[in-house]
């Protein structure tokens, strides 16, 4: 795996490498019809569903907080709120997401948001040598160590995950 520079970069690729953080971009081609986006995307790189994560925003106590899950799942809004010491959470509206984070619906990267929001990655991430999520658009993955993506967005790592 190499550090990717390429033109046309998004703020998640540019703050890997930044951190000189050994990353590899995967694109495919998105389907506007898409509703499901971590499904499509390991569809088509032919990539398991439990290796993809998803990147969600979700309201706690007032704030926002990321959560990111293997789109095999759901987000446990009880877990997250719990590993951030919150009290409730629940999924923030689409808008606002995109409003705070730059980023669309769909391809919202947990690297390089607008405003370093709390994260909570999965703990099953650490299961493997690499993962992927959204490099910050649609139809673009970034698959890199899971503690790269830890430690960048100065994420804690709980089960947050429950099954689909």
């Amino acid at each position: 795996m190499s550090t990717s520079k390429g033109k046309g970069g998004t703020p998640a690729t540019v703050a890997l490498t930044k951190a000189k953080a050994a990353f590899e971009l995967h694109p495919y081609e998105h389907d506007a019809a898409a509703q499901a986006y971590g499904e499509e995307a390991a569809d088509a790189l032919g990539v398991p569903y439990e290796r993809i994560f998803k990147t969600l925003v979700a309201e706690l106590d007032g704030g926002l907080a990321v959560a990111v899950v293997p789109v095999s799942g759901k987000l446990d809004l009880k877990a997250l709120a719990a590993a951030l010491n919150g009290k409730r959470a629940a999924m923030a509206e689409a808008a606002k997401v995109e409003r705070v984070t730059g980023y669309v619906v769909g391809g919202i990267s947990p690297l390089g948001q607008r405003k370093q929001l709390p994260t909570v990655v999965d703990s099953s991430a650490l299961d493997f040598e690499t993962i992927y999520f959204s490099a910050g658009r649609r139809g673009l993955q970034i698959e890199t160590a899971p503690d790269n993506l830890i430690t960048l967005t100065r994420a804690v790592t709980a089960p947050i995950g429950k099954p689909a």
